[in-house]
């Protein structure tokens, strides 16, 4: 489920999670983060492999193979833009979470200079970048050579477009960070060939009291959005060249309707891999089937497809 277009299953706050814990039951299943991050909740269940994104790619491409692990442990790398105040609030989740599930993480490390995301509207898509990504690589690097396995990272997102926010809090919008932080998880699995995932530090951490779409509302309810990357990340599969999970185990690939112009469904045609376009789901793309060349199986919804699955 791509991030940043619009899903209409997967492209708000783990409202694919229930989706997925199905298939789960009856596959081990890849999943990347957006299927089943929900803020202070996490959609992962047993059998589910959480995987960013350039991973993913590079998994379909025949690149690297997923190993499946178990309490990972954790660096969290926080921007050094971060205000005091929002910090501790993040350094109080991380020891929650410590306490709570037992999670494995170690010292975190501030950046030694300001990430600098910044945002632009590409209208059917969430858009952005990193004005010094050098510094989070460093900080990265010194996680893992002091024995992080997986890497959180939270860097300071400055408040989004209120028309953006306002669509995406009503069910019609995009996702407006999404893609900002796809960017970031890319980067850092590219560079470094470990599991990754991101969650923003806003400066205004009070909760929302509006009434928002049931499929984005775990993302008002709580100042902090590191507790479901956290419960990924320590369950994510690492990454290897030459064990584990290859594109050769995989069995099918089930995608939005119209969002296939995407690598895993281009190099599962390769392989005769089915690929299935799921009409429940659909984006703000217009990449369908017979754009692409007429080689997807069509069904309704998720349940549709698992039952012709199993």
């Amino acid at each position: 489920m791509p991030t940043g277009v619009g899903a209409s299953v997967g492209g708000f706050a783990g409202d694919a999670s229930r989706f997925a814990a199905k298939f789960a039951e009856h596959f081990n299943l890849i999943v990347n983060p957006n299927v089943v991050n929900a803020g202070c909740f996490s959609g992962i269940t047993n059998n589910m492999l959480y995987v960013e994104g350039f991973a993913i790619d590079e998994f379909f491409k025949g690149n690297i193979s997923l190993v499946p692990k178990k309490n990972n442990k954790i660096g969290v790398l926080f921007d050094k833009a971060i205000p005091n105040n929002v910090l501790n609030v993040h350094i109080n989740t991380i020891n929650a979470a410590k306490i709570v599930y037992g999670l494995d993480i170690i010292e975190p490390v501030i950046t030694d200079d300001n990430v600098g995301v910044y945002f632009e509207n590409k209208g059917n898509y969430s858009a952005g970048g990193l004005s010094n990504p050098e510094t989070l690589l460093r900080a990265a690097k010194k996680l893992i050579s002091n024995g992080a396995e997986a890497i959180a990272v939270v860097c300071r997102f400055e408040a989004d477009d209120p028309d953006d926010s306002q669509n995406y809090s009503s069910g019609i919008g995009v996702d407006p960070i999404g893609g900002v932080e796809a960017i970031i998880s890319h980067y850092i699995t590219r560079e470094l060939l470990v599991p990754c995932a991101h969650s923003p530090a806003f400066d205004d951490i009070s909760i929302s009291t509006d009434i928002v779409d049931p499929r984005c509302s775990a993302e008002y309810i709580t100042p902090t959005f590191l507790p479901c990357i956290l419960i990924g990340l320590s369950n994510a599969p690492l990454i290897s060249k030459n064990e584990g999970y290859s594109i050769n185990d995989l069995k099918f690939l089930a995608m939005p309707y119209n969002s296939l112009g995407s690598i895993p469904v281009f190099e599962s045609f390769k392989r005769n891999i089915p690929v299935y376009a799921v009409q429940q789901n659909k984006t703000l793309l217009s990449i369908t089937n017979d754009i692409i060349s007429g080689k997807c199986g069509i069904v309704y919804s998720y349940d549709e497809l698992l039952e012709n699955l199993v």
